[in-house]
């Protein structure tokens, strides 16, 4: 162990220095995290200010949008557990916003639907969080938000098929 007189002297320089190689994808990662927190915290608080978690919103949006879904088809859709999607089907019942529905092919199957209350609900809520989004995204155009989308989906789909990062080297 060295003594304090033994230190080496301090430096300007940070102790890891980061491979040219990699720079970018790094400083990729820590933006694309960073919008992201952003455009969720935006996100998080319109959908609190309703009485809503986020996840709650994510299931009442999935049934809104594609109509009566099996919770498991929900769970894939907004990327929740199964005892999550459960919970939370539970919790929107009991507010009366969302119900379930025997499936009519397999009885072990149930659907989760939005109940009237939910869609009067959704139809007055879902604008003005469209509109929350609009205005937190619009430092970018609509032409450069598409043009977002295209790379963000290559971006998943290569993250997607890569291969596990375990073999690298």
């Amino acid at each position: 162990m060295m003594a304090d007189s033994d230190s080496p002297p301090p430096t300007d320089e940070p102790p890891g220095q980061v491979n040219p190689e990699f720079a970018d994808v790094l400083k990729l990662f820590t933006v694309l995290s960073r919008a992201h927190a952003s455009l969720m915290q935006k996100s998080k608080e319109d959908v609190a200010r309703h009485g809503l978690t986020p996840a709650e919103f994510a299931v009442l949006e999935v049934l809104y949008h594609r109509g009566p879904l099996l919770q498991g088809d929900i769970q894939s859709r907004i990327l929740a557990s199964s005892g999550g999607i459960t919970y939370l089907v539970d919790r929107l019942a009991e507010r009366g916003l969302v119900e379930r529905r025997e499936s009519p092919e397999d009885r072990r199957a149930r659907y989760a639907a939005l109940t009237a209350q939910g869609i009067a609900f959704m139809d007055r809520i879902f604008p003005e969080h469209a509109r929350c989004l609009a205005r937190s995204s619009a430092a970018l155009s609509p032409g450069e938000q598409r043009q977002a989308i295209e790379l963000l989906k290559a971006l998943g789909k290569g993250a997607r098929d890569a291969p596990p990062c375990s073999d690298a080297p």
